[in-house]
């Protein structure tokens, strides 16, 4: 079994933990070195228990805390492709274990099997990842500004999807805080994800063995936990898949653990604003 647990997610700071057997690693560090150690602590996770951290791209709320977690654990290897190391190189600093893939070639982290897939936006060369142990596989996409091939194709036949809907559009368009050139940015083939991006995507790859969705990197202005939870559960019922858990995952906590396969389902109130996402046993 796998299973994953939303460390935080949005703009401040993005990572996730995820468990396959004895193997545990985490899927970017975007959070603060403290930050990150207190929430993995709260699911009884140390630093020393990871087998590495895989990162998507070297943005810093998806990098932010390797410095300083590497100061005092450089013995966990950080995987990424060639592009993303040489930027982060200098700013993470010696004495770290690097270890490189290739988009598209599958590698071994412990007992998992990884494989990283390109995505389109505006960083050195980002990538999403496909993680399989034995017969369960679960994607992990973020930070895209439009839907291309190698992530539709990558996405199907999944367990369990992470997923980022930064934004609804009305309220984006309606937003007055940001500039348009930011608005124009957000909304670019290289930026982020709407609501209506994301559901046209779980309509095209969920199959009958899809059971959990987990959205990410909401927007604190521009979207609301239970309009995107109820538009893409929606979206799922009219493709025939009501029954797939769809849940939020909060920049300031953790999920707790989510499994992968079914799972039953408890779930909490969600008000626009509060970006509070749903616990699962």
């Amino acid at each position: 079994m796998m299973r994953m647990a939303v460390l935080g997610s949005g703009s401040l700071g993005n990572s996730i933990l995820i468990e396959a057997g004895q193997t545990r690693v985490l899927v970017d560090a975007g959070l603060s070195a403290k930050q990150l150690v207190n929430r993995m602590a709260e699911l009884d996770v140390t630093p020393q228990d990871l087998s590495g951290i895989l990162l998507t791209h070297e943005h810093g709320d998806h990098a932010r805390g390797l410095r300083v977690l590497m100061t005092k654990h450089n013995n966990v290897p950080i995987y990424a492709n060639a592009l993303t190391r040489e930027v982060l190189a200098e700013k993470v600093g010696p004495g770290v274990h690097w270890r490189v893939f290739e988009k598209g070639q599958p590698f071994g982290v412990s007992e998992l099997n990884v494989t990283a897939f390109p995505i389109p936006h505006d960083a050195a060369d980002p990538v999403g990842f496909v993680l399989r142990r034995g017969e369960s596989a679960m994607a992990v996409v973020s930070d895209l500004g439009y839907i291309t091939s190698p992530v539709r194709d990558s996405l199907k036949e999944m367990d369990g999807i992470f997923i980022e809907s930064n934004y609804d559009q009305d309220m984006l368009d309606a937003d007055t805080k940001r500039p348009w050139a930011t608005k124009q940015r957000i909304s670019s083939r290289h930026g982020h994800l709407s609501n209506d991006q994301v559901g046209d995507l779980m309509k095209e790859v969920a199959s009958p063995r899809l059971k959990r969705v987990v959205l990410g990197h909401l927007s604190s202005d521009c979207n609301c936990p239970d309009l995107v939870t109820r538009h893409i559960s929606a979206e799922l019922s009219t493709a025939g898949h009501p029954d797939v858990a769809v849940s939020c995952a909060p920049q300031h906590e953790t999920t707790g653990w989510l499994t992968v396969k079914e799972a039953e389902a408890v779930w909490k109130e969600m008000k626009c604003g509060s970006l509070q996402g749903e616990l699962f046993s």
